[in-house]
């Protein structure tokens, strides 16, 4: 999906701490966590991140991996105004979303931040059905920049710690355009490395060592 029209907001940063909900709380401590991530996330508040909305609950069951698809966005570019813009536009008069509808997003220095509580539903501007879907995003746009190996990696063992976290399996990782035809995510050039099988083989053979500790 394309954001360039919220690129241009400036959003003076709020930071909200919220306690969870009862019903959610009951949720995450049916979660399996077998280990702590081994990428690191972080949280809402480091990129001063809005509260959500109340919105439909979920447990993740598949993973979905997108790009933002907004202006191509650099190491040296601000990621957590983008986080903001991006979430200001998805909230705002015009989609009137819940949040930002990504659980975890990927910045182009390495970074990982959260987004929406990965137990309640994304959103999407196609015609896939989100539910049970943990929607990891690339910022940036890659139809138009590279993926690199540091990326590469990161985003491979953020799969293999969600698919332990949650009791996932590797074939059930896929992209936006498996599910949907009305658009090129996650970018031909991350794309090409699901095409070729390359990252479920990776996040295979970690999974495995992972067993074998």
């Amino acid at each position: 999906m394309k954001f360039n029209r919220y690129l241009s907001l400036i959003i003076t940063p709020v930071v909200i701490v919220c306690c969870s909900s009862p019903r959610q709380s009951a949720v995450q401590s049916s979660i399996p966590n077998l280990r702590r991530d081994t990428v690191k996330i972080w949280p809402k508040s480091k990129w001063n991140g809005l509260q959500g909305n109340p919105y439909q609950h979920h447990m993740p069951t598949k993973i979905t991996v997108h790009h933002e698809g907004g202006r191509v966005l650099t190491e040296k570019d601000d990621a957590t105004q983008r986080l903001r813009n991006v979430q200001a536009w998805c909230m705002g008069t015009e989609r009137k979303w819940a949040d930002i509808p990504y659980h975890l997003l990927i910045a182009p220095d390495g970074n990982v931040y959260q987004g929406r509580d990965p137990l309640v539903v994304g959103e999407t501007n196609t015609e896939y059905d989100p539910t049970g879907h943990l929607l990891i995003c690339f910022l940036g746009n890659y139809e138009q920049q590279k993926i690199n190996n540091k990326l590469l990696k990161i985003l491979i063992s953020l799969l293999a710690d969600q698919c332990i976290k949650y009791n996932i399996s590797p074939s059930d990782i896929s992209t936006h355009r498996d599910h949907s035809k009305q658009t090129a995510c996650p970018g031909e050039d991350i794309y090409a490395y699901f095409k070729n099988d390359y990252i479920i083989k990776e996040v295979n053979k970690l999974i495995a060592q992972n067993k074998r500790q």
